[in-house]
């Protein structure tokens, strides 16, 4: 930023533009004077979210290359892996439910369809006092198992409820009965959120289980009810992350944990066991507000692959209340807060390359620079107003901004929804400026989790379903993005 120049010059020099020479030459100056008239207290924040800005636009456009990189390996797989199938591995589906009226039959009823031979439906009743139990006893499904937690046990959180189901697997279900003796290493810990609708097809996953070094694999996260733009947005989101960040990752083996749609090997999930202050034993760590990315992060530290599933899908209910939104989204963002304390863990892993160390610390970072760039945002925004500086604009420094600003967001819908034909290339373009008016709309959970972290506050409120609609249930997939009309069919 440099001082003495109106921001109307930016208007001047689109209207009545230098010679090519002159701009570069006054962009180069500009830019040499980047933060000059700023206060010397803040021009280390403004060089620090510089540098991490740069970093996160080559780091997107890395794992954007990877991404499609990974298609074409899986295309061309020739690696010596053992010739399994979904009839190889026994699956245990595992719900937590806590007041779950609304959409437990729902998402249980579904689970019974998946493609399958050797199921178990575990759904753990955390304490409700709705009619959960009630609609769970009144499901005639023979692979169904109510696990009833009751205080002072219940209600602890989701880490808690997954250690129990766990628990009751080794000691129940593997021990006597008709799954006695089922080896652990065949054994698929499958988690869907009591919202959740897996894939029928979800068995296929059995295709990364092959490799004996995956624990873990994360189905591509949809949006159902996707009617009003916030849930729109939300649907483009997952696919971002599932089909850029996460794909991009899978090279390095280091494709995090979902939550919903989470596929877990049994014997991985034993390898992280731990106990918690009361003794009991799990392999999910007790407070932990991102279960599945504390999980997801330690599971690669032990020395085990985690992959992203690009054709195995799980829908699940969006949040059409911005205020509900910024709950949940401030839960996920102090879990980001927690889990930066594993950034050693990273440093002393001696199982991934130095390519996956960098991914998986620049993932760690994440809470850090959203907070450092959103600051520096917040700052200009007032200097601006205060008239404290005034930005030397040229024609090159409007597009590089721009650019910086909006690529990592094109670049991630673009692998989201897979356009191919030039119409759909511009119809994504201008999805993914929604996409960021999203982004920066839900920016300050970031400050708001910080808050929380700091201050010890680990309650959180539980996310409120909305009663099901005959356009959820007959919603089909479509793509990432489209916004489905009144009768649930997407509309173009």
């Amino acid at each position: 930023m440099s001082g003495g120049s109106s921001p109307v010059l930016l208007v001047q020099a689109i209207v009545a533009p230098a010679s090519l020479q002159d701009e570069i030459d006054r962009t180069a100056y500009a830019m040499a004077h980047l933060f000059d008239g700023s206060p010397p207290w803040c021009q280390p924040i403004f060089a620090i979210a510089l540098a991490l800005i740069l970093v996160s636009v080559l780091s997107t456009l890395i794992l954007g290359n990877r991404s499609r990189s990974e298609g074409r390996r899986e295309r061309d797989d020739d690696r010596d892996l053992p010739e399994l199938d979904e009839s190889d591995f026994l699956w245990v589906f595992v719900v937590p439910a806590l007041n779950e009226e609304v959409t437990i039959a729902d998402s249980v009823g579904r689970l019974a369809e998946v493609e399958v031979r050797n199921r178990v439906i575990l759904v753990i009743d955390d304490g409700s006092d709705d009619r959960t139990g009630e609609i769970l006893a009144g499901l005639d499904l023979p692979e169904l198992t109510v696990l009833s937690r009751v205080p002072p046990e219940a209600r602890e959180g989701k880490s808690e409820a997954l250690n129990a189901a766990w628990r009751h697997l080794h000691e129940r279900v593997l021990r006597v009965g008709r799954w006695a003796e089922w080896p652990v290493e065949r054994v698929i810990f499958t988690i869907v959120d009591a919202d959740g609708r897996l894939d029928p097809r979800a068995g296929r996953v059995s295709w990364h289980f092959r490799d004996p070094e995956v624990g873990g694999v994360q189905s591509l996260v949809r949006i159902y009810n996707r009617t009003t733009p916030l849930t729109w947005a939300q649907d483009v989101e997952f696919g971002v992350f599932g089909n850029l960040l996460q794909r991009g990752r899978m090279a390095w083996g280091t494709a995090n944990m979902g939550g919903n749609g989470q596929f877990n090997r049994l014997a991985a999930l034993d390898s992280v066991a731990v106990r918690d202050d009361r003794g009991r034993l799990g392999p999910w760590r007790a407070g932990r507000l991102t279960e599945d990315q504390d999980i997801g992060l330690r599971l690669l530290h032990a020395g085990w692959r985690g992959e992203q599933a690009r054709s195995i899908t799980v829908s699940q209910q969006g949040l059409n209340s911005l205020r509900m939104l910024y709950r949940q989204r401030t839960r996920w963002a102090q879990g980001g807060w927690q889990v930066i304390d594993l950034a050693g863990a990273v440093l002393r892993d001696r199982s991934h390359g130095i390519m996956a160390k960098l991914s998986q610390l620049w993932y760690l970072a994440t809470p850090i620079v959203q907070s450092c760039v959103g600051l520096s945002v917040v700052l200009s925004i007032v200097f601006l107003i205060t008239g404290e500086v005034r930005p030397h604009w040229t024609i090159i420094m409007a597009v590089l901004f721009y650019l910086f600003t909006a690529v990592p967001g094109i670049i991630g819908v673009l692998h989201a929804r897979h356009g191919r034909r030039v119409r759909d290339i511009l119809v994504d373009l201008l999805i993914a400026h929604g996409y960021l008016i999203y982004s920066w709309i839900i920016y300050p959970v970031v400050y708001r989790a910080l808050f929380r972290q700091l201050f010890g506050i680990r309650s959180w409120v539980k996310t409120k379903r909305e009663a099901l609609t005959e356009a959820d249930d007959s919603a089909p997939p479509g793509e990432m993005g489209e916004i489905g009309g009144p009768s649930g069919v997407p509309a173009r």
